[in-house]
């Protein structure tokens, strides 16, 4: 059991710890697919008398060993696994109390500024929304009830990129902590707890699992304080995802490296057709020589992802209705990080709970289109969007 333990795959390549780190064939079947604990309980010889189970809520094999393997490809010390990226996130908020301050940046996931807002503001906990792309506003941004920094690069949809490693020197400077959406980036572009984050959190539903057929979240941490804490709310608060899930998540891993690759090639050749396109006003990818973050998404990331958003030329909504409608191959869906390519209109689909005066602030516009690049050909994805632009 011990060769195959995560800790045996630190010095290995991304490529090789996807496949094999924490993973094991199984002890009772040599099986080398990490089975399915289809269990909710475990038979115990006497009263806490048992093999390390006592109850699925608190310990599923299949879980474990995904745990393992995140923390792994985070170069994390622990990982905790959770039924959805925004029950991750709820765990991660749960580690703080009423009259604590979280700043998070203010081009973010809808559903995270919802949880802040709408959610955790009952409960007394303060969210403020700031540019951090000059991460030196935190220095006055700070203040005693500040007890962590959420933020996303590249950021969703605006693909801002922040300064990781600056905005995590601040914090600490001042006894707060960084939380890092990894969920664009996967681990295989970019490594945050590297970079000098605390945690990392992944909608796993994304590009981990990468094939929109399960919702998970994790979390990755690199305290000891932070698993153990993050571990209790997970068994205390039961937002647990199942077996299954977890198998489906450990599958899609496998080829994360293959599939980023692929879509981060893709992204480029859109992004090119794009920006000679004359009914396409702006093109928003860190790729990009003139993207304000350019430089800065090359020292912190391998690639620039897979996702590209871009606005048109005639700042139309008709028009924007239009392409939306008329792609064959790009689904009209929320969600991204699919094999399959995704097209979401933000302002009302993922980011429809952020108020439009917040979006707009943020420089998200109601014509924005964001693109999930996916695996087919590159030639077919470019004809389908070329058809849709064609009918405006």
């Amino acid at each position: 059991m011990d060769s195959y333990s995560t800790k045996n795959f630190q010095s290995m390549k991304f490529e090789t710890k996807t496949i094999h780190a924490g993973v094991h064939p199984d002890e009772l079947t040599g099986a080398v697919m990490t089975p399915i604990y289809q269990t909710s309980t475990y038979a115990q010889s006497g009263p806490g008398d048992h093999k390390g189970f006592e109850y699925a809520r608190g310990h599923n094999l299949t879980r474990d060993v995904l745990q393992n393997n995140l923390a792994s490809l985070e170069n994390g010390l622990g990982a905790v696994c959770f039924g959805s990226g925004l029950a991750a996130m709820d765990a991660i908020i749960k580690l703080f109390k009423s009259g604590d301050e979280i700043i998070g940046s203010n081009d973010l996931y809808g559903g995270s500024y919802r949880q802040l807002r709408a959610v955790y503001a009952g409960f007394g906990i303060e969210s403020k929304f700031l540019n951090l792309v000059n991460p030196e506003i935190l220095h006055e941004a700070i203040s005693d009830k500040t007890k962590l920094i959420w933020i996303e690069s590249p950021s969703n949809p605006l693909l801002q990129i922040l300064d990781i490693k600056r905005i995590c020197e601040i914090a600490h400077s001042k006894g707060v902590k960084v939380c890092v959406d990894n969920t664009f980036a996967t681990p295989y572009l970019q490594q945050p707890l590297d970079l000098g984050a605390d945690i990392v959190m992944h909608s796993a539903t994304k590009y981990l699992g990468g094939h929109s057929d399960v919702i998970h979240g994790c979390v990755v941490c690199k305290h000891q304080e932070d698993l153990d804490r993050l571990s209790f709310i997970q068994n205390a608060s039961g937002a647990v995802p199942g077996p299954m899930d977890c198998f489906l998540i450990l599958r899609g891993i496998k080829t994360l490296h293959v599939r980023v690759e692929r879509a981060c090639d893709n992204a480029e050749a859109m992004t090119a057709f794009l920006l000679q396109h004359e009914k396409i006003g702006r093109v928003y990818y860190p790729g990009l020589q003139n993207h304000p973050g350019h430089e800065l998404a090359k020292n912190q990331m391998n690639r620039f992802g897979g996702i590209v958003s871009f606005e048109l030329a005639s700042d139309s909504m008709d028009d924007v209705h239009e392409v939306l409608k008329h792609t064959k191959i790009f689904a009209l869906a929320e969600s991204l990080g699919g094999v399959e390519s995704l097209m979401t209109h933000p302002s009302s689909m993922t980011h429809g709970s952020i108020p439009r005066e917040e979006r707009l602030k943020a420089g998200l516009k109601d014509g924005l289109i964001r693109l999930s690049v996916g695996i087919e050909h590159q030639e077919d994805l470019i004809q389908d969007i070329e058809n849709a632009l064609s009918v405006i």
